[in-house]
């Protein structure tokens, strides 16, 4: 019969030994996570822009399709541009930003926590004849982050297309936003009025066919996702609006 001090080195050696191969695989398979990582988040900024990629030859397809990375500051100025494998202004990527973290930066600095200055990636992609401007999304559901990209055609104005996701929405109600049923909607939808000014694109609890919103900048909300909807529409706004002197500046 083992005595308890031979019990507990035991122990205590399996669990030195398990944490250790953990550790060692982990560190295996980060590459690997990380590439996962960065070509999904390739095939959603080309799927905004109706180009197909798959796993296999997405970062080719983006480098085809993808000209130029901008980063804005809120003042709507780029000071920051990455084309052709090089910088030609600053020295930030606009596909290395966290959107996520800045957006925060932003809501820090509005209440007076800090004095960094948020800034946000812009992608611009050229498509046939056609050039679009891809912005990033994200914002927050039900259950959890909600994130998208939203493409926009040359006029700055109307949308080509886009591409939502989610943490944890709830499978039939706020999970639909990541399927066509939602996402066809946007297509044609505009973000500014005939006046040129903001409007963004509000998700309608009812439909907009049963409310006072012009068609042409609403879509409607999923049935029985009122919230998640609600986040969308949130997003689209809260996001937007911080391209909006660039796009004004860039419309003139």
């Amino acid at each position: 019969m083992f005595s308890n001090s031979y019990i507990f080195k035991y122990a205590g050696i399996m669990v030195i030994l398990v944490a250790a191969i953990l550790s060692a695989a982990a560190l295996l398979l980060q590459p690997a996570q990380q590439r996962n990582v960065k070509v999904e988040k390739i095939q959603d900024i080309l799927k905004s822009a109706n180009i197909e990629s798959t796993t296999a030859n997405a970062e080719k397809v983006y480098d085809e399709h993808i000209v130029r990375e901008i980063v804005i500051n809120q003042e709507g100025e780029e000071i920051g541009v990455y084309e052709d494998g090089q910088f030609t202004k600053g020295d930030i990527r606009a596909f290395e930003i966290d959107l996520r973290g800045q957006l925060k930066i932003k809501q820090q600095a509005i209440q007076g926590k800090t004095n960094l200055k948020p800034v946000f990636p812009l992608f611009v992609a050229v498509v046939g004849t056609d050039t679009l401007y891809i912005i990033p999304l994200e914002g927050t559901g039900l259950w959890g982050p909600v994130w998208g990209n939203m493409a926009l055609k040359s006029d700055l104005k109307t949308i080509e297309g886009v591409t939502f996701d989610h943490k944890g929405e709830t499978p039939g109600l706020g999970a639909e936003i990541s399927l066509p049923v939602f996402e066809d909607q946007f297509p044609g939808k505009q973000i500014l009025s005939d006046e040129g000014e903001f409007t963004s694109i509000l998700v309608v609890k009812g439909g907009v066919a049963n409310s006072n919103i012009d068609p042409a900048h609403g879509v409607d909300a999923i049935s029985g996702g009122t919230i998640t909807s609600d986040g969308v529409s949130n997003m689209i706004q809260n996001n937007l609006s911080n391209y909006i002197t660039y796009i004004k500046n860039r419309r003139k």
